[in-house]
């Protein structure tokens, strides 16, 4: 073989040498890395995608969980790790659309260095209150906390969060003065509401729903645009005076920014097949988490995009900075 046709040959096994791996992906384990704590609600859900993907791609996926930093750490790990699709991440948004926003310094840019590869699910949130709270509806709330400015206390996983922001945005849109408390998780959160400590929580619907159902606290308002079939009677925030108001938090899985297009096409094939499938819709539905449908990539940089930008907006009208 001559030296020229010898350097074609090289070039064309460099060149498919990718490729190929790409189209056996996957040959060995996936580590799905969850950036907050175990028995969390992305935890929850992380752990119940891993069991699918697992039969789906037949491999091993394991969970990692990699708290800290309000989910700085794990997404840190994953944005400057392999981008081989052997680690993904399995989030919440606030890691992906706030912390870049609260925070001027951070270890990991999630627009350049991580890129959404499925969106699972987008569970509204649900203002709660004690019953001792005399309001039945968003109305009497806001008079109520009208009447009594600065005296309500509201609770959220702790502060720049969606929880708390949700918040401040309806302070913000209603005109009243609620203090906020932040705590380590939304569990304490909660149960301070429970236990009549505070008066009020933006919580999602997974969540809240035992407790509502158990008649421990009550729903005013969804934080969705469109009423939730689990909470049929519960008017949205918006058709309750506030037209606008939207706060969700998203979870899903990114991956490297630098991924091989056809492993990203395998790994957003995987969970659309799961989005696809009715036993893990109705996994997802049974713990307060309506599951979404498939969507192509450029359906998912949209829905992400458009929801950065959403956040970005009340940040910015807050002046809210964490560093």
């Amino acid at each position: 073989m001559n030296r020229r046709a010898f350097a074609a040959v090289f070039v064309g096994l460099v060149l498919a040498a990718p490729q190929g791996r790409a189209a056996e992906y996957p040959t060995r384990a996936i580590k799905l890395v969850v950036p907050y704590p175990a028995g969390g609600p992305t935890d929850v859900l992380g752990r119940m995608v891993g069991e699918y993907l697992s039969r789906d791609l037949k491999q091993p996926v394991v969970i990692e969980n990699k708290g800290g930093a309000q989910g700085a750490i794990g997404a840190d790990a994953v944005a400057h790790g392999e981008a081989d699709g052997y680690t993904l991440l399995f989030t919440a948004s606030s890691v992906l659309e706030l912390n870049p926003i609260l925070y001027k310094k951070l270890s990991y840019d999630p627009e350049r260095e991580l890129r959404v590869l499925a969106v699972v699910t987008a569970p509204p949130g649900v203002l709660l209150v004690h019953p001792s709270v005399p309001a039945k509806s968003i109305a009497e709330f806001v008079s109520h906390a009208k009447q009594n400015p600065g005296k309500l206390n509201f609770g959220s996983a702790g502060t720049g969060g969606v929880g708390h922001l949700s918040g401040e945005m309806f302070k913000l849109m209603a005109g009243i003065e609620m203090i906020h408390v932040p705590y380590k998780g939304a569990g304490p959160a909660l149960a301070d509401v429970i236990s009549g400590h505070i008066q009020a929580t933006f919580e999602t619907l997974g969540t809240a729903l035992p407790p509502i159902n158990a008649g421990l606290v009550r729903p005013l308002g969804v934080t969705s645009q469109e009423r939730m079939a689990d909470l049929p009677d519960v008017p949205t925030i918006a058709e309750s005076g506030y037209a606008g108001y939207r706060a969700i938090v998203w979870y899903g899985c990114a991956a490297p920014a630098g991924v091989p297009v056809e492993i990203a096409d395998a790994i957003r094939g995987s969970f659309n097949r799961a989005l696809d499938d009715e036993v893990f819709r109705a996994s997802l539905t049974k713990v307060g988490f309506p599951p979404m449908r498939p969507r192509s990539q450029a359906e998912i940089d949209q829905f992400v995009a458009t929801d950065r930008a959403g956040w970005a907006r009340v940040i910015k009208a807050l002046n809210i900075s964490l560093d």
